[in-house]
């Protein structure tokens, strides 16, 4: 790609040394919104920021806690058996285990004493949405690094238009590209969108940063109240804690700056914090924001993003990420 690039006298230089393209696929039933939703399978790929090049790929399944049996519709979505996430590692250990990864592919960029580095997706959902609620939810801390993002569509819409209906295969094609691999495999998924911003970075396209999020905002202490949820309290007058980590070598160390760049969207509203309706339990109750749920999967569609953990204000139907993606 580099060799490309320089015969072509195209390509720009990037803010960013490395980009790492993740695509997140999670629990999810047919024609209904499982609460909580969960990551299944966390994918990366490590793409060069100077040639566009692929340096390295990863993947960890991931076992799911509150819905731990796979349905029919989501193994025939993505392709992944039930004995994958039955042998796969809790997200904090997939975190961990990804922040190693990342620290190794990059340790030889020199002599730099941090490494500019850029979480890449396709989408907003991967960082806003599935992994930030579900590690919330779980006090589960994640590295800062996904706090803030480049969501790929935006500047391959600025380059190549098609509007905001373009799904990543579609844009795949749409650039010259071949699809390569299966649809809803997240590595697949995650190597095509690399592949469509080595072909962006070809074309002397500036990638940058163009999601983030938001400080959450401070929680109010609410006046007790009988719920629905069998006279427990509706609210939760503080978010879950943060569960501290074991000390070990190499991950979450601050190695990775990420180097300030001009978000190129406004920001959306802060997202609040997500209260588990009833623990799980089969009884209809509801939700804060006053959307029932039974049997852990929510009727109706949950506009502030609490309670669903696909995309908030999505009207597709839902999927492990998004049927139209």
């Amino acid at each position: 790609m580099a060799t490309i690039m320089a015969a072509r006298g195209q390509g720009l230089e990037q803010d960013f040394d490395f980009f790492v393209v993740v695509d997140f696929e999670a629990t999810c039933v047919k024609d209904a919104r499982i609460f909580p939703q969960e990551i299944i399978e966390f994918p990366a790929v490590l793409v060069d920021g100077a040639t566009g090049r692929i340096e390295s790929a990863f993947r960890r399944y991931v076992r799911p806690k509150h819905h731990p049996v796979l349905t029919q519709f989501c193994r025939e979505l993505t392709g992944i058996r039930q004995e994958d996430v039955d042998g796969g590692v809790d997200l904090g250990e997939a975190l961990w285990l990804h922040d190693a990864w990342l620290k190794a592919a990059t340790a030889g960029a020199g002599n730099k004493r941090s490494v500019r580095l850029a979480v890449v997706t396709w989408g907003d959902w991967d960082c806003r949405t599935m992994l930030e609620f579900e590690c919330r939810f779980k006090g589960i801390e994640k590295p800062s690094y996904f706090d803030q993002w480049i969501n790929l569509r935006v500047p391959f819409q600025a380059a190549l238009g098609g509007g905001g209906g373009v799904n990543l295969q579609e844009a795949v094609r749409a650039a010259g590209l071949d699809w390569e691999g299966r649809l809803h495999c997240g590595l697949d998924d995650a190597r095509n969108t690399a592949r469509l911003l080595a072909e962006l970075m070809r074309r002397g396209v500036k990638i940058t940063i163009t999601g983030s999020l938001a400080a959450p905002p401070p929680m109010q202490k609410q006046p007790a109240r009988t719920s629905h949820c069998g006279g427990s309290p509706a609210l939760a007058s503080a978010p879950p804690p943060i569960q501290q980590q074991p000390a070990r070598t190499g991950p979450f160390g601050g190695s990775f700056a990420l180097v300030p760049a001009p978000i190129q969207q406004k920001q959306q509203p802060p997202q609040p914090y997500m209260i588990s309706p009833c623990g799980g339990s089969s009884a209809t109750c509801l939700c804060y924001c006053g959307l029932a749920s039974r049997g852990d999967v929510m009727h109706g569609k949950c506009f502030s993003g609490c309670a669903s953990w696909s995309r908030p204000w999505d009207p597709c139907p839902p999927t492990s990420r998004g049927a139209t993606e």
